[in-house]
């Protein structure tokens, strides 16, 4: 008997991430049992419905311990499975060896005792700078650069075991918006170079790390930039793909076409940093985001409603595509959020915005099996179909974990009872 319908609300369209298990329930003498009741619930997606935990390392760490931090958090960890930590250098590391390894190290184990993965990001990046790299020998930077990765990776191993290995490479060279060391350094080794020491320090750290190659250009330099690095040897386990729309919607048909570009590569894609904004839009002739600074940038109702929808259609078109694995939203809450815009699913005062109801509702709700009791068959079996990740089956007193994903489709997984 199936407890789950793969063609239960919205699901149509992601039916690939649909899988089945076969439960079987067993008395002490391994024999199965007909007419027992089973419940099984879902307990984690495998899709990473990830967003930024920048919010919670004051809370972590001790250092904030409001009942709205408390809210927030609870709000978080009701839809998001993977939490993004800054590993920005020139704050993580302000001043030559003291980084903030520590306060990290609390907020990643915080996150865990919740269920939440981490991520880092980024371990190499021409923004945010220390200053105490200016003016060194680039032989020393790139020493310097490489020490970093493998001290962080190694430091946080086990804690963030997938990174940003290194953060928009396309303009790394020629970036001139302020001065720092690692864009001469990029200039003067080359791309696919600096791309190869953030992978190799990275992976010698942790042979067990997964690793992104991040980026906002999403033009045909991007393109000829991975191919570059997949032809010099380099393994990236997953192309990361930044859709920040502060000027409004890209659209189904333009972002799955995008999309579609990367998805020839054969790799897993992870939609890095995602968002949308609730109230006016920026201005289309604003090339570079960060030059929009406005003294205020308020979430309006209507702006709500358009977020809420475009959200909707963002999630679906590309939980739906199957060379998508991931999708990172940039932005829990308004209150200090990336150029003051309004992208967060709940607003500065803590309430939640109509996108984050709508987003929960599609995780949790139309992509997830809530418990469900249903009665063993004549052979002690249920079937249970639902969308990959963790579930919980109970029989009586007994409780059992087990995964649906494609290599368990259809494997028994047998449960000792009682009953």
């Amino acid at each position: 008997m199936s407890i789950y319908s793969a063609a239960a609300p919205s699901s149509t369209a992601q039916a690939h991430r649909i899988h089945e298990a076969v439960v079987t329930v067993l008395d002490t003498r391994g024999e199965p049992l007909a007419g027992v009741e089973v419940t099984v619930e879902q307990t984690r997606h495998a899709f990473t419905f990830g967003n930024i935990g920048f919010d919670f390392i004051g809370i972590a760490n001790g250092e904030s311990t409001s009942d709205a931090d408390e809210r927030l958090a609870a709000l978080y960890t009701d839809v998001f499975n993977t939490a993004t930590l800054p590993f920005y250098w020139g704050r993580f590391e302000q001043r030559r060896g003291e980084p903030d390894t520590l306060r990290l190290q609390r907020t990643a184990r915080w996150f865990r005792e919740r269920g939440v993965a981490l991520k880092g990001h980024p371990l190499v990046w021409h923004t945010v700078q220390p200053d105490w790299l200016l003016g060194l020998p680039l032989d020393e930077v790139e020493r310097l650069q490489r020490e970093r990765i493998h001290r962080d990776v190694r430091d946080f191993d086990g804690l963030i075991d997938t990174w940003d290995a290194i953060n928009e490479v396309v303009i790394m060279p020629v970036f001139d918006n302020g001065v720092n060391a690692i864009s001469p350094l990029a200039r003067a080794r080359g791309r696919i170079q600096m791309i190869r020491m953030a992978f190799e320090e990275a992976r010698a750290a942790n042979p067990r790390v997964k690793l992104l190659l991040n980026d906002f250009d999403l033009s045909t330099a991007y393109e000829c930039l991975i191919e570059g690095v997949l032809e010099a040897g380099i393994p990236i386990d997953a192309i990361g793909l930044q859709t920040h729309m502060h000027q409004g919607y890209w659209g189904e048909d333009a972002m799955l076409a995008t999309v579609d570009r990367f998805a020839r590569y054969g790799l897993p894609l992870h939609l890095t940093e995602t968002s949308l904004v609730s109230g006016h839009l920026m201005p289309a002739d604003i090339v570079d985001l960060n030059d929009y600074r406005i003294p205020s940038w308020p979430s309006t109702p209507d702006g709500e409603e358009r977020q809420a929808d475009e959200l909707v259609r963002h999630y679906r078109s590309l939980v739906a595509h199957p060379a998508v694995e991931a999708i990172t939203y940039w932005g829990i809450t308004d209150a200090d959020a990336w150029l003051g815009a309004p992208i967060g699913l709940v607003r500065a005062d803590g309430t939640p915005k109509p996108s984050y109801d709508a987003l929960r509702r599609l995780v949790k709700e139309d992509w997830w099996l809530s418990p469900t009791s249903t009665i063993t068959d004549e052979h002690g079996r249920v079937a249970v179909s639902g969308f990959s990740g963790d579930y919980l089956a109970r029989v009586g007193d007994g409780a059992t974990a087990f995964t649906i994903d494609p290599t368990t489709d259809r494997i028994p997984i047998s449960i000792p009872s009682n009953t």
